[in-house]
């Protein structure tokens, strides 16, 4: 048996125990995730849709900054700014 071959096989073997004791990793990790299924009906029912737009690196960053500022999340923050820009 080659060098290289019992390298992959006790990597192998490695990698079989790791997925029997159930190992998890990054976000894995952290704890369950949020039900993105959930999630998702809940904003469908507040009558959120989600909206991708792609912005001026610096457009996000005053964005930002204006949000933390004012202590709003940036989705209420974007839209407050689209109801002011569209009524005027």
């Amino acid at each position: 048996m080659k060098k290289t071959d019992l390298a992959k096989s006790d990597a192998k073997k490695l990698m079989n125990q790791m997925a029997a004791k159930g190992a998890t990793f990054g976000a894995a990790a952290s704890g369950p995730a949020p039900d993105r299924r959930e999630q998702r009906e809940r904003e469908r029912a507040l009558g959120l849709v989600p909206f991708a737009v792609k912005l001026n690196s610096g457009l996000v960053q005053q964005l930002q900054t204006l949000s933390k500022e004012r202590g709003v999340e940036l989705n209420q923050l974007v839209a407050e700014l689209l109801q002011k820009g569209l009524s005027a």
